[in-house]
């Protein structure tokens, strides 16, 4: 099965500058071979399930091998049955909406809005 995750693991207990632990998980996702982008407060994962958690576990085990005492770790995942979705199609959908202009909504008329933000 295949997953999307939005990972962010928190270094504690090493002080302030964490950018040396985030990039040693980035590598570890990197050599898993997984799809994966680094955003402001996280990272982004795609792969298959086993993989995908296979890889945030052994970001676990490196960071803890680089001396830090305890890591927090915020996780959303989700999977799809119906289609195959990729984090690049994530993005390019909201991107084409954005695009086409304020009086384009989904093609099912969802979500859409009146004024007073009531929902039509």
């Amino acid at each position: 099965m295949k997953v999307i995750a939005d990972f962010c693991l928190v270094p504690l207990g090493v002080g302030v500058s964490l950018s040396h632990y985030i990039a040693a998980c980035q590598r570890v996702l990197t050599e898993a071979g997984l799809k994966h982008q680094l955003h402001a407060y996280g990272t982004n994962i795609e792969g298959d399930w086993e993989e995908v958690f296979a890889a945030i576990r052994r970001c676990h085990e490196i960071v803890h091998a680089e001396g830090v005492p305890r890591i927090t770790s915020t996780l959303r995942f989700g999977t799809r049955t119906d289609r195959e979705q990729g984090l690049a199609d994530k993005v390019h959908s909201v991107e084409d909406l954005l695009a086409a202009g304020p009086d384009h909504g989904s093609a099912d008329g969802a979500g859409s809005a009146d004024a007073g933000g009531r929902a039509q």
